[in-house]
């Protein structure tokens, strides 16, 4: 918590102190205007950032050591002694109470976020009623699909004795490939509408780049990102032959034909390398190790003594440890976070040479400088906040690296 502090504090001060110049090798393409509205906007999020956190911290310690996990279990076991439930419902009940609890916590912060933050430097365009939508449809969307999931791997920690952690992952596996497989056609649209690329020489020059570079898809689609924000992007999704390429609508309008089709190399350079598939499944071994540590903390009496909590040995205490395990993993996890980012930097240099090597380097840059420049992402990020979190090279560096391919 210290060290995530200081490192956005330096971030702040370091952004805030290159306020008022814009770097040289952008002075030519982003005005002072536009380079101090990108540092406000990156100070006003990190201020904000930090509040956010000591909240998280403070709930953190209140569910843990505080004793909130066993207070509201001791509330679902009685709740549940007079109505008459029992076993797994009664795990299930207090997951779902703190994750109502957290999310009632956090629904304020992402209000303001939304609606005053991203508002205030233009980028905000839900309206107040899609809003609330979009959380009902995630609300309904994450019990379908949450809570039978939830109870299977309540029952495999129950029944499957020493090694329920590799059945648990073998589980979750499965779900998640049918989960990227049925999310482009039946989970995606609940909450955007998607339409064909109606574009023809556009369509005609993204589907020669596709041939060149050997990539099959179920087709080319505009994103309505415009009815909630005017920040713009591209992304694949889908897996196997549920591959789909899918444009916002605000990328569109912003940059040239040539420069989506640089942005779109990009993107294909991540299939050619195949930075999407260990991505997937370095996930997945990362998944197996937390659960295999957690088959093994979850008998040690030392692991529930040390965050404040007594368990015995009815049904939802596989859920008070399941609980205990997750909220606490990130505060060890984020050491692994420099090398994360790390490796998606070196994955997004590699994205970059594809590109040039299909495209103008030229034009992906001339794309990166609009997106710089319209997402407003500042130019001059502090260089240790950048080494740990940013999964992309900041953009001088990325700009200088493009600069050195031979022009076509």
């Amino acid at each position: 918590m210290i060290f995530q502090t200081v490192l956005s504090l330096r971030h702040w001060f370091y952004v805030q102190a290159h306020r008022d110049t814009v770097p040289a090798e952008f002075a030519a393409t982003i005005s002072l205007e536009a380079h101090q509205k990108a540092a406000d906007y990156t100070v006003t999020k990190v201020r904000f950032g930090i509040l956010e956190s000591f909240v998280d911290a403070g709930v953190l310690l209140l569910l843990t050591i505080g004793g909130g996990i066993m207070f509201m279990d001791a509330l679902v076991t009685r709740f549940s002694d007079v109505i008459g439930s029992a076993g797994y419902m009664r795990g299930l009940a207090l997951v779902v109470g703190v994750m109502i609890l957290s999310s009632l916590i956090s629904i304020p912060f992402d209000l303001y976020r939304t609606f005053n933050i991203e508002a205030r430097y233009g980028f905000n365009k839900i309206t107040l009623k899609l809003y609330v939508l979009d959380a009902l449809k995630g609300l309904v969307l994450s019990a379908l699909i949450g809570v039978p999931l939830l109870l299977a791997t309540f029952w495999l920690m129950a029944q499957m004795g020493t090694y329920w952690w590799l059945y648990v992952w073998l589980m979750w596996l499965g779900f998640s490939l049918l989960m990227m497989a049925i999310y482009p056609n039946f989970i995606a649209p609940l909450f955007n509408k998607f339409k064909p690329l109606q574009d023809e020489s556009l369509k005609a020059r993204i589907e020669a780049l596709l041939s060149r570079c050997g990539f099959k898809s179920s087709g080319l689609f505009v994103m309505d990102g415009s009815a909630r924000s005017s920040h713009g992007n591209a992304y694949f999704t889908g897996f196997g032959k549920t591959k789909r390429i899918v444009f916002f609508d605000t990328l569109i309008e912003r940059l040239t034909p040539s420069e989506i089709e640089a942005v779109l190399a990009h993107e294909l350079g991540h299939f050619k390398r195949k930075h999407i598939y260990k991505m997937i499944i370095t996930q997945f071994l990362f998944t197996l190790i937390i659960l295999a540590v957690m088959g093994w903390v979850i008998n040690q009496p030392w692991f529930y003594a040390g965050l404040g909590v007594g368990v015995g040995a009815s049904a939802p205490q596989v859920a008070v440890a399941l609980l205990l395990f997750f909220l606490v993993l990130p505060v060890f996890t984020f050491w692994l976070t420099p090398l994360g980012s790390m490796r998606s930097r070196k994955h997004e240099f590699e994205a970059d040479a594809y590109a040039a090597s299909q495209t103008r380097a030229e034009d992906l840059i001339s794309a990166l400088v609009k997106l710089y420049r319209d997402n407003a992402a500042t130019l001059t990020p502090d260089p240790l906040h950048s080494a740990v979190y940013d999964s992309h090279p900041p953009a001088s560096i990325r700009i200088a690296h493009l600069r050195a391919f031979p022009t076509q």
